[in-house]
């Protein structure tokens, strides 16, 4: 029983319990117009017939005088069903019919009548199922000779076929409000059942089960939909959490080191009195700090793309004046390593960005590029800015014909302080390509890494519009 309020506070049960509601109230006014439409038609058939009898009696008169239309008026009296026929002279008295009980004033004026009358007055023989009481609708007036003629019809089967459409009506309104009722609930345990597995899915997670994902049934329906974005924004937020604990773990590992350094140079410098000592001291300690103020800029800047924040409105920005400025800024840096850049920058490459926020991703992969390419003797090395537009898509690339990246490392690089580098001797706090990927999801684009055979090309791809 307690089920049934929480059904009730169901949507698709009120919702149902409203569609029923406006159903029956259609259904009421649809049945009666057509019982109403129906009853009226029946009455001016009947009242057309009745006309058309009269029309034909008063011809028979004209033509064949009284015992004409006596004779036609005990003809049709004698014959079975609804009709009623009488033919009577001044004084009331009957010359033929199957009728002989009618009201005074039907006998005495011309028109239009409808009255209840003792059906023991019907000729029994000619009417089917005749009852003790009848209703009839008649038209009388006195024919050209003085005769007094009056037409009808027993309506009673008229009224009975209204109280069929009647009963009818009662029945499917009955039949309409149970199952339309049934149908209402059964479809709102359903809701409840896919709604319930939701909560108990959201209770666990609460819990702290990040494992659990919202079940997904065949019906591919809009339940389904819903638990299918759902998932993917748990699996979301599992991938963040896990980022966040791998963070958390590399922070742990790459900054204690130079905190624990930058304090034993300190002591050391405090017990040296020699002044050249000290201030050697110093310089190692604020290069160390410079190196982890980088770091922490490069994790603030990757927080604020990851947030939709970025220093910075979007605007348009004139992607190929932005990666002619990186090129010529890093030719001179590329030639000292014996790096040919060179440079394949369509013009007029625009893009609404943030343009400290893709400069800075661009200038992340040159200098990676930079700082892990191994030359080979007799070997020309190249480097690699191209910027192209096309099918609604800006592509920024750098290339080079390095070492490259084995192809299950790449999905691993961009993720926060991983570096392939094992001995970690190079500079770096393996935050760069994860800025990279960082301004490509916040511009609605991605960032790949794929093999340049020999060596890597670094993808940002970016929607244009």
């Amino acid at each position: 029983m307690s089920k049934i309020p929480q059904l009730w506070r169901t949507t698709t049960v009120r919702l149902t319990a409203i569609f029923i509601l406006l159903f029956v109230v259609f259904s009421v006014l649809l049945l009666a117009f057509l019982a109403y439409q129906s009853s009226i038609q029946i009455q001016q058939q009947q009242t057309a017939a009745i006309d058309r009898e009269v029309e034909t009696l008063q011809r028979i008169e004209a033509r064949q005088g009284v015992r004409g239309v006596a004779f036609a008026v005990a003809r049709l009296a004698s014959q079975p069903g609804p009709g009623i026929y009488y033919l009577g002279d001044n004084n009331g008295l009957q010359i033929v019919g199957n009728v002989t009980g009618f009201p005074a004033n039907v006998l005495q004026n011309d028109g239009v009548f409808s009255f209840n009358y003792d059906r023991g007055s019907f000729d029994q023989e000619n009417v089917e199922d005749a009852g003790p009481e009848g209703y009839a609708v008649v038209r009388s007036l006195t024919l050209e000779g003085g005769l007094r003629l009056v037409v009808g019809r027993d309506v009673v089967e008229r009224r009975g076929f209204t109280a069929i459409v009647l009963q009818g009506f009662v029945y499917a309104v009955l039949g309409i409000l149970v199952f339309s009722t049934l149908a209402g609930l059964l479809t709102a345990r359903r809701v409840l059942k896919r709604i319930d597995a939701i909560n108990a899915t959201s209770s666990k997670i609460m819990s702290g089960n990040l494992y659990e994902r919202v079940p997904v049934t065949k019906a591919n329906d809009e339940f389904d939909t819903l638990a299918t974005s759902l998932n993917a924004m748990l699996d979301r937020i599992e991938l963040l959490m896990q980022g966040l604990k791998e963070v958390t773990d590399n922070v742990a590992h790459d900054l204690k080191t130079p905190l624990t350094r930058m304090r034993t140079r300190a002591e050391a410098a405090l017990r040296d009195t020699n002044p050249a000592a000290q201030r050697e001291a110093l310089e190692t300690t604020l290069e160390e700090s410079d190196k982890l103020i980088r770091t922490f800029n490069a994790l603030l800047m990757i927080a604020r793309a990851e947030a939709g924040a970025p220093s910075g409105a979007f605007a348009d920005v004139d992607v190929s004046k932005v990666a002619h400025d990186v090129a010529e800024l890093y030719e001179p840096a590329a030639e000292e390593q014996g790096l040919t850049l060179a440079a394949d920058i369509a013009p007029d490459v625009h893009l609404r960005a943030n343009r400290e926020l893709i400069g800075q991703a661009l200038v992340n992969l040159v200098e990676n590029a930079l700082k892990y390419y191994e030359p080979v003797e007799g070997k020309e090395g190249r480097l690699g800015i191209a910027v192209s537009s096309a099918n609604g898509r800006v592509l920024i690339a750098v290339t080079d014909n390095g070492p490259g990246i084995p192809a299950e490392d790449r999905a691993r690089v961009v993720e926060r302080f991983v570096r392939l580098e094992k001995s970690r001797t190079e500079p770096g706090s393996g935050l760069g390509l994860s800025l990279v990927a960082a301004v490509a999801r916040l511009h609605r684009g991605e960032f790949r890494i794929e093999d340049n055979a020999p060596g890597v090309r670094a993808v940002i791809d970016l929607p244009a519009g």
